[in-house]
């Protein structure tokens, strides 16, 4: 097993999570996501498709950007259905989750990954609803996140 480590980010809105995967393969990860819909509602509930919310789909399309960035660094990005990350998953309901494996990930792909993934995912929501807020350049502590997401919601929301 690889000397990598687990990094989190998880607030109530969201949650990003990488750590080594016991799967017996050396620098093999496991990357958790999830975002709580029922949360982000106030600001994305009226300002999209019928069939596409906001959260899901930016969730959706930061979790691709997260497999190519493995490809990229030649690493092997796989989906997987299991309950690795249920232990991760805040309480309540309304959380929309995916995960995938990562083998043969690099030293430090997992930083990179948390790193990308909450301001991106934001970044996401914030054109699929239009609100054309302007979004941290610098990633902040996860409670910092959820209390500017949390204005956004008192802000904009209907």
């Amino acid at each position: 097993m690889s000397a990598q480590k687990r990094y989190d980010y998880i607030n109530s809105f969201l949650y990003f999570s990488v750590r080594p995967y016991e799967s017996g393969k050396d620098n093999t990860l496991i990357y958790c996501s999830g975002v709580h819909l029922f949360r982000f509602l106030p600001i994305t509930k009226g300002r999209h498709g019928l069939c596409s919310n906001p959260a899901m789909r930016g969730l959706q399309i930061v979790n691709h950007e997260v497999r190519s960035m493995a490809l990229s660094k030649g690493a092997t990005p796989k989906s997987i259905q299991s309950n690795d990350c249920d232990g991760i998953v805040p309480p309540g309901h309304g959380w929309y989750r995916e995960m995938l494996v990562i083998e043969n990930a690099p030293e430090g792909f997992a930083e990179e990954v948390i790193k990308h993934c909450a301001l991106e995912l934001l970044r996401k929501i914030n054109k699929a609803t239009m609100l054309g807020v302007e979004i941290p350049e610098v990633l902040p502590e996860p409670d910092e996140l959820q209390s500017f997401i949390e204005e956004l919601c008192s802000k904009y929301g209907r």
